[in-house]
């Protein structure tokens, strides 16, 4: 090996080391252009310009970026701790001197600062430091606003159509619509008698995107049970027919060359077959006995099969299997209720899960390497389905956003008289779980951060309590004195009791430690 000629500084920063660009360094970090030219002005982000050439031809190093992003991430826990020793300090080598014997001794120094700033990257890697909503940048349209249902949404593979079931025509039907045409088709028109099963996925697409699948129960009247099945319509119109006997779910691979479909036997057997044609083999996968294994989704490099497995409704969790079988791999840990996963690439997973306390779904998202899952959305909303086109650019989502309304209907006085109902105007819109007091209404009312507790009286409205991100659940109760009102309330991820006077004043928590369920009640004595 050549030995480093005195006076010359060897190169201990390979090439592969080196971004040559803001581009590249934007890229490297994850962030814009600007913000890396702001980090480097205002924060010293260690970026290097080239001698006598033009002004903005820069280049910096990765692992130099680990470590004053390690830095930068650890400043202000050391403001905290003054005596915390720099975790970096060795981070960059020494000087080399001109002398062979200077050089043997700096070299370990130099292999340490290398490790350090691996590490470095490491622990970024582990945390996310890096981490970016896939959704940060999206641009939302709304698809339908119709009144009615709509729900169980899928999207073409190139993006261009959207399908979903709907109550529009009175009875569940399958529609269809082309983005943005605002023009909306019935393909099934009361020929399928049951397509809604909340639990799967229960609408696709051909990969060519001529026809549109469903999920259907029929009636078996030689035996009595169900029948199951795919069955499949024209995109474009036409009559409904098999595509898939027996199966409940399934999913091609991104180069169709692949089939992979679980039946609705016990454990929802998982199987894979090339072509269009069921596997006459045994299935790679069965979930144990009492479990479910639904949602099955091809990875863009067909490495893996992902599926939602666990007990229905809400102690689930995203898996994953190779195509050939084996033990499965748990990739979320939610225990909880989820479903819906798409991948916009082989690590972005995208899916839907709710809270612990019974709130949501909501949408995540999470590197399916690192495995930290991210919450992308918030307020009360609901979201019922998700779906991706094949290039991970197009998302279709359900929301549920319930329009609950308040009516009055006098109780007759005889059964030939039929009363008429009459809306009862609400100065916020929205009303739900009534109840009545002393010259009164009291009901809950709903908004796009919170719920909150209103009282009507004389036609004016009242505001008596509200909470951000707060969900009364149960509806309030009002003492037999008419005193104090009493409600339960899921806030921040606890639940919690309040009461306070009829009037809205001194509200307070009498209890945070209870598994709380349904609505309070008072005891007759008020105590």
């Amino acid at each position: 090996m050549d030995k480093p000629s005195p006076g010359t500084t060897p190169a201990i920063r390979p090439l592969e080391d080196r971004l040559d660009s803001w581009k590249e360094i934007a890229a490297y970090v994850n962030r814009d252009v600007t913000t890396v030219q702001r980090w480097e002005k205002r924060e010293g982000m260690p970026v290097h310009r080239h001698v006598h050439d033009r002004i903005g031809s820069v280049y910096a190093s990765r692992a130099e970026l680990d470590a004053w992003a390690l830095g930068r991430n650890l400043r202000a826990a050391q403001e905290n701790e003054n005596d915390a020793p720099p975790l970096i300090a060795a981070a960059l080598p020494p000087a080399v001197a001109s002398s062979r014997s200077k050089w043997t001794f700096v070299l370990p120094l130099v292999v340490a600062g290398v490790a350090l700033a691996i590490g470095a990257g490491l622990r970024f890697q582990r945390k996310e430091y890096f981490w970016r909503s896939p959704i940060a940048d999206a641009r939302f349209q709304t698809v339908t606003d119709f009144d009615g249902v709509a729900q169980a949404a899928a999207v073409s593979r190139d993006g261009h159509f959207v399908a979903f079931l709907s109550d529009r025509d009175g009875q569940m039907d399958v529609w269809v619509t082309q983005v943005g045409s605002g023009q909306f088709h019935n393909l099934t028109r009361g020929s399928a008698p049951e397509l809604v099963n909340p639990s799967v996925r229960a609408l696709g697409f051909a990969p060519d995107g001529s026809l549109v699948t469903f999920w259907v129960r029929k009636k078996d009247g030689s035996s009595g049970g169900d029948d199951i099945g795919i069955w499949a319509v024209p995109t474009l119109g036409g009559q409904p027919k098999p595509y898939l006997e027996g199966v409940a779910e399934f999913d091609w691979s991104h180069d169709s060359s692949k089939l992979t479909y679980h039946t609705p036997g016990p454990g929802d057997p998982l199987f894979v077959s090339d072509g269009d044609r069921r596997s006459e083999g045994q299935p790679i996968f069965t979930a144990p006995a009492g479990l479910h294994s639904h949602f099955p989704l091809w990875a863009p490099d067909t490495a893996f099969i992902y599926f939602v497995q666990g007990s229905l409704p809400d102690k689930l969790d995203i898996w994953r299997i190779r195509p050939g079988g084996g033990t499965p791999e748990r990739i979320t840990s939610h225990n909880g209720r989820v479903g819906h996963p798409v991948l916009l690439d082989k690590r972005t997973l995208m899916y839907l899960a709710g809270d612990p306390d019974g709130s949501g779904p909501w949408l995540y998202s999470m590197d399916v390497e690192h495995r930290i899952p991210h919450r992308l959305t918030s307020g009360l909303g609901r979201y019922t389905s998700l779906a991706a086109s094949a290039d991970g650019r197009r998302l279709v989502v359900t929301l549920a956003n319930p329009k609950r309304t308040l009516w009055r209907l006098r109780i007759a006085d005889s059964h030939s008289e039929m009363p008429t109902a009459a809306q009862i105007h609400l100065t916020t819109g929205t009303g739900f779980s009534p109840r009545l007091g002393l010259n009164y209404l009291l009901y809950v009312s709903a908004t796009g951060t919170g719920e909150s507790i209103w009282k009507l009286a004389n036609g004016t409205g009242t505001e008596l309590w509200s909470g951000q991100g707060a969900q009364i659940f149960g509806g309030p109760a009002i003492s037999l004195d008419g005193r104090y009102i009493v409600f339960s309330v899921r806030q921040h991820g606890q639940r919690l009791l309040y009461v306070m006077q009829a009037d809205g004043t001194n509200a307070r928590i009498v209890t945070d430690s209870l598994d709380l369920h349904g609505a309070p009640a008072w005891a007759p004595d008020g105590q």
